[in-house]
């Protein structure tokens, strides 16, 4: 009887142990984690099972909420069971037809090679890229009225695998629409990143719903090494000439904070940005006095908002002819760089391509580091 128990006792101990194995296959553990290297707002894992889950943890400022979204790939979609309560959105890869909300998302789905997946988009008119336009011309992507309020029965009638939301709190209650009829929405929070590697490297965030990590990997890579490039040139430099920044809007004075993506360009590129020791990594608002008093003898004016022109700057305000930027033509905006329906080709395109916007500025801060460089979006005001 006791050598009996003891065999009983071997069997339990054994079937325990395989089970315990079988348990604790790593079905949901992390195989391979996608590296980000200067984002903030993302991460992607990629579990044993075949499913990619990207975690969201800054939709918009100050968000308080994250986001989880799984990835799960077609062909083993109906081998796959997930609690729906435990994620904002599943949704099966590659996906073939998307929306987008910001010009920003357009050129990592044309460097991806995706862009023929984009079926429609808010305020068409603001895309300077050429091959979207294209499309936009042939009816391939159609126009969904203004990101605040998108043309709902224009998505319903496209059937989108998804739409990638660009919002700036949790109300918008289109959204809620959306999703109700079962279009999943993925925030997309490329905007709130502070740094310029940082906001570039949100191609890496595309790239997992269109199976190209691997592409979206390379093309980061290359951005990345060509924007360093460019920072270790610029370091070289002997002078490190003072900068303003910004513009008026009625009587405030915006300009980036110390922390913000445009003032991390200005360091990149070897400048003294006379705000630099703010900690906003936003704007800041100030008095045009003030301004007046820090930066009137600044040598240089990078990015007076709006302004295409000397001429309507001093129309806008006598106040801007005080400052010696101003009085010697060194003013450089993204103003006049223009798409052709009118939209800001530096705003759509800048964010993906960092390395071409810190070129830009050390070509205008130290001539000759650059000497047969064109620049592609900075150019002086007219």
């Amino acid at each position: 009887m006791f050598k009996r128990l003891l065999f009983i006792c071997f069997l339990f101990f054994i079937s325990s142990c395989k089970e315990s194995s079988k348990d604790s296959l790593p079905l949901k553990t992390p195989v391979i984690t996608t590296e980000i290297a200067y984002a903030k707002g993302f991460t992607i894992e990629k579990q044993a099972s075949g499913i990619t889950i990207i975690t969201l943890m800054t939709p918009w400022a100050n968000a308080e909420t994250t986001f989880t979204y799984a990835l799960i790939p077609k062909e083993i979609q109906g081998t796959i069971t997930l609690n729906k309560d435990e994620y904002d959105a599943i949704i099966s890869t590659p996906v073939e037809h998307i929306v987008v909300t910001s010009t920003t998302h357009i050129p990592a789905l044309e460097e991806l090679e995706v862009l023929n997946h984009l079926v429609g988009f808010p305020d068409t008119k603001y895309i300077s890229s050429k091959a979207a336009r294209k499309r936009i011309e042939s009816g391939d992507i159609k126009e969904l009225g203004v990101n605040e309020s998108l043309n709902t029965e224009a998505i319903l009638a496209l059937r989108p695998d998804l739409i990638f939301g660009f919002a700036i709190n949790n109300g918008n209650s289109t959204y809620e629409t959306i999703q109700r009829a079962n279009i999943p929405v993925v925030y997309n929070g490329d905007w709130v990143e502070e740094t310029p590697l940082g906001k570039a490297e949100w191609i890496k965030f595309f790239a997992p719903f269109f199976n190209k990590t691997k592409e979206a990997d390379a093309i980061f890579n290359d951005i990345e090494k060509a924007y360093l490039d460019a920072k270790i040139l610029a370091a070289t430099a002997k002078n490190k000439p003072t900068v303003l920044s910004g513009a008026m809007f009625k009587d405030v004075w915006y300009l980036p904070g110390g922390k913000s993506w445009a003032a991390n360009f200005l360091e990149d590129a070897n400048a003294d940005y006379l705000w630099s020791t703010t900690d906003e990594n936003g704007s800041l608002s100030l008095s045009w006095e003030s301004v007046l008093d820090v930066g009137q003898h600044a040598e240089y004016w990078i990015g007076p908002a709006q302004f295409a022109s000397y001429q309507e700057l001093k129309s806008s305000s006598p106040h801007y002819a005080q400052f010696d930027a101003f009085q010697k033509g060194k003013i450089f905006s993204t103003a006049n760089t223009l798409g052709e329906t009118g939209g800001t080709l530096y705003y759509e395109l800048g964010p993906q391509r960092p390395d071409l916007v810190l070129k830009d500025l050390i070509h205008i801060l130290h001539p000759g580091l650059l000497p047969n460089y064109e620049p592609y979006f900075f150019k002086p005001l007219l």
